[in-house]
């Protein structure tokens, strides 16, 4: 069976001159699945003209027979051939079919890469894929890793960030290397050489509408103003913003909230929430009453159940499926339970395990067990 590697572990095989005829780039991170196939396609084309030895095609207009075709001939004046095939997730069962004799044998001086956000692992065809192919992973970065990617791409620009111009970044932009990336080249282009990036700077060029942010948004699920919560809702839809960017930053809010709580419980100072939450220290514990633990795993389910109504396209209009979760959130967050110190017994909260939602890292509830 064919491996399984990272974007930084394929850069390591192209430059150790190890190719492979077949390769998958699959995952929701679209930043990612193009500098896999832009350290590929230099890698196996070099620098030059390429056109008599690359095609790109679509899965949703091209045939396998054409793919076969042009994987199988031999390059012109080079090493290798490269084929590209985008949105492999839409090649029609018929075509999968006629590009699986391919996969059994395939030309070892051409390579055919196929990218796609999500195969269906079900299907023959991807199956027969995933064993013949090298799989360059793409999956939204992992909590632990977005520090390291945001301070590697800061310096590649040229920027140096806070901390709270790291932590408003990663939020403005829901999770979206491709956001972020823009973002930080915006700021390259806007403070002076040598300036340190604050809040300020990141608020300011980001554009963002007084009163329009995840985190004004979370006040108004805390103080159950349903108004408030749809009118900050339409303002961000009508201002372009998609709405699973909208879903996986809440989410990404709440796993704040969660991770606040927690360090409170262990004895964690107001101050270092209130930083966290870019909030006044006086107002933090009123602030965090208002989000109690039933509230919290509530909200994780129907974080998942819009996500899946999102992606899958059968849950209604995606404003309206917002509009009912923030509803939802609101109605939920009037339920108060006592907290684990308030009484014997009481039993605190699982730590939460990590899961993507909506293209960002969020949180799942574990289960309660009793000591």
């Amino acid at each position: 069976m064919a491996s399984s590697i990272s974007l930084a572990q394929l850069k390591t095989q192209l430059a150790q001159g190890t190719f492979a005829p077949l390769y998958m780039i699959v995952g929701e991170e679209d930043l990612l699945r193009d500098m896999a196939l832009d350290s590929l396609r230099s890698a196996l084309l070099g620098e030059g003209e390429s056109d008599f030895n690359s095609d790109l095609f679509y899965g949703d207009d091209v045939s396998g027979a054409k793919i076969v075709s042009c994987a199988s001939e031999a390059a012109v004046f080079a090493a290798r051939r490269v084929v590209v095939v985008k949105a492999t997730d839409k090649l029609s069962a018929r075509e999968c079919e006629a590009i699986l004799p391919y996969l059994k044998e395939p030309n070892e001086s051409a390579s055919v890469i196929f990218l796609a956000q999500k195969l269906d692992g079900r299907l023959k065809f991807t199956q027969a894929l995933a064993k013949a192919a090298v799989t360059v992973d793409c999956a939204p970065l992992r909590e632990a890793h977005w520090l390291p990617w945001l301070n590697q791409d800061a310096e590649r620009v040229g920027v140096r960030l806070n901390e709270e111009a790291f932590e408003l970044l990663k939020e403005a932009c829901g999770g979206s290397l491709y956001s972020v990336r823009r973002e930080l080249e915006k700021l390259a282009a806007y403070v002076s050489p040598g300036q340190t990036v604050t809040a300020v700077d990141v608020a300011t060029l980001r554009g963002t509408e007084p009163g329009a942010s995840v985190f004004d948004l979370t006040l108004a699920i805390g103080e159950r103003n349903r108004g408030r919560v749809l009118a900050i809702l339409a303002r961000n839809l009508e201002a372009g913003e998609a709405p699973l960017r909208i879903l996986g930053s809440l989410a990404w809010q709440y796993r704040r909230l969660w991770k606040v709580k927690e360090a409170a419980r262990q004895g964690g100072r107001e101050g270092e929430a209130a930083r966290t939450l870019r909030m006044d220290p006086y107002k933090v514990r009123a602030f965090l009453d208002q989000f109690p633990d039933v509230h919290l795993y509530e909200a994780l389910r129907l974080f998942l159940d819009a996500d899946a109504k999102l992606k899958g396209g059968s849950g209604g209009r995606p404003a309206r499926i917002l509009e009912d979760l923030l509803l939802r959130l609101c109605n939920r967050a009037q339920v108060t339970v006592r907290s684990p110190s308030s009484g014997r017994g009481a039993e605190a909260p699982q730590p939460m395990k990590v899961r993507t939602i909506s293209n960002v890292r969020t949180i799942t509830s574990g289960k309660q067990t009793k000591s």
